[in-house]
Formats: C-alpha cells, structure tokens, sequence
C-alpha cells in the first residue's frame, strides 16, 4: 500500500524555502562542472534511499558525489579516491553557513567550481554569501519529503518503463524544486519566440512532461502539493480530452493537467490513481499531438 504523508506547504514553508535554496548552491555546482547534457539532464538530483544526489560529477581524472543525507542529516562529499568530506544539517543553519561549508569542504578535496552564487527564480533574491534570513530545518518535514520523493520516483520509475522512445531520467530539478519525467516524441517542435537559453533548449523537441512538486508562492502556480503533466507544444482541444482519476482535472487555459496530492494521499490505491493519471494525460496529448503510440510502447508493456 502506498502511503503519503500530511505535507501542507503553510506548515513546512520556512523549511521548504531554505532547503530549495541548499538544493540550488550544490545545483549549480553540478551545473558547473558536469559536461552538458542535452535538455539540461546535466542539472538536476536523483532521488536516493537517504535523500538526493548529484551521482558522480566527472572531475580532473576522478569523480565526486554531493549527497543530501535526510535520514543522518547531513551533507556528504564523496571522491572517487575514498575521501569524504561532510557536515551536519540542523535548525538555525543558514543558506549563508550552508554555502560557506560547502565550499569549505569542497577545498579541501581542491575542488574550486567557480558558481554564479546567487538563487535562480526562487523565493529569495539574496546572494547565498548574504543570506541569514533563511535559516529553518524542521527534521520531521524533511523527513516526510524524503518520503514522498522516494513514493513519487518509484511510480515515476515504473510509468517510464512503459515508453521505449527517447525519455528523461526521473530526476529533481532544482529551480523548480519538481521531480519530473518527460517523454519525446522525436519530432522538433518550433522554436519559442522571445523564449530564453534555458526555455529554449528544454523545450527543443516535442515533449509530453510528468511530474510532481510541493507547491509554491509564485504567481499562476498552485500552492498545494500536486501532480502534474503538460504536452509542449499544447495541441489544440487538450482541455477537452478525459482524465483519471475522477479527481483529476485541466487548468482553466488547457494548458496543465492537475491531480491534487491530498485528493488521493489517503486513498487505498492512491499508487494507482497517480499511476492512471499518467496514462490518461500521455493518451490525451500523444493522440492530440499525432505521436506514435504504438511503436512507442515498450515491448515488455505490450
């Protein structure tokens, strides 16, 4: 049985905010030294038994991991050597302390990223040097959101394994703070007008998106964990197209399917209720968007 727990975004708020900005001082780590990857796979976590990690980040000959460790707490970095360097997550740590041990760490393993070090398109605009006001690490709830990443990539995982075309890893990105799957149709899709570098090589080819986030404050999203999946570029009379389960519906603009996280978390097959939500937002929009399904279902699934 899955189970979900209670995760309202007013409770963990404080929490949520200093933990996305953490996410995003190792992101852009990552970022900056990986080689790149098409659709920006170079960028975002993987969900793992104790919390998230970058996995091995390619380094001068050898590799290094940065893991979030939310069952010890802590941050670890790994080298391909066999050190490891690694310090406490706590209540009272700032963003600004965070970003100071990390780097601390970092050299003395003599690895020197050089990080535009300042949040991208997150609830705050301080550079991470400066930041004290964000400071809050309440344990249970990051606990309880290591337990839904962990139910989430799982039903993620087996919805992947259902598609044999080009897809992305299940993985966590960390400006949007979602943990997301995106299937491609292997077609181009027309170039964005006015769109930026990021939007621009995300959203290069056709693409049908899935995912999970916790719900935020910024302007025309939803402040309430949900599950989500979008077709880009939206074919026309998406918003017309059935959904599952009863409780799943389209935005007002057709644009997003949603399935609102406490509408099933407590349901005895909340697992696949998600699981045909993801089946009937991919049917809606491959069968609008002219993809082929059927050669695009894996083998093992037919």
């Amino acid at each position: 049985m899955t189970t979900f727990p209670e995760m309202p975004l007013d409770a963990w708020r404080p929490t949520k905010n200093t933990l996305h900005l953490f996410l995003q001082i190792v992101g852009k780590i990552r970022l900056k030294t990986h080689p790149p990857v098409n659709h920006w796979w170079h960028v975002p976590f993987y969900v793992s038994p104790r919390g998230l990690t970058t996995r091995a980040i390619p380094y001068e000959g050898g590799s290094f991991e940065i893991e979030f460790d939310f069952h010890d707490h802590e941050l670890k970095i790994r080298m391909s050597d066999g050190r490891i360097e690694d310090f406490a997550l706590y209540d009272g740590l700032s963003v600004a302390d965070f970003y100071a041990s990390v780097f601390a760490n970092l050299t003395k393993l003599a690895i020197n990223p050089d990080i535009k070090a300042e949040p991208y398109e997150a609830p705050s605009t301080t550079p991470f040097a400066e930041d004290h006001e964000n400071h809050s690490y309440d344990k249970e709830y990051v606990e309880g959101f290591h337990q839904i990443l962990v139910t989430v990539d799982n039903i993620l995982q087996e919805f992947r394994g259902r598609f044999c075309g080009k897809s992305t890893p299940v993985h966590l990105f960390w400006h949007s703070f979602d943990l997301a799957l995106t299937r491609f149709s292997g077609r181009r899709a027309p170039l964005i007008e006015g769109a930026n570098m990021v939007t621009r090589e995300a959203y290069s080819h056709e693409v049908i998106s899935f995912g999970f986030w916790f719900g935020d404050d910024k302007e025309n999203s939803v402040a309430a964990p949900a599950f989500y999946s979008y077709t880009a570029p939206k074919p026309v009379g998406l918003e017309n197209e059935p959904l599952q389960p009863e409780a799943a519906f389209w935005t007002p603009d057709g644009g997003m399917a949603l399935l609102m996280y406490d509408d099933i978390r407590n349901s005895p097959d909340a697992r696949q209720q998600v699981l045909d939500f993801l089946e009937s937002t991919y049917q809606a929009g491959a069968k609008l968007a002219k993809w082929d399904v059927e050669n695009l279902r894996a083998s093992l699934n037919k």
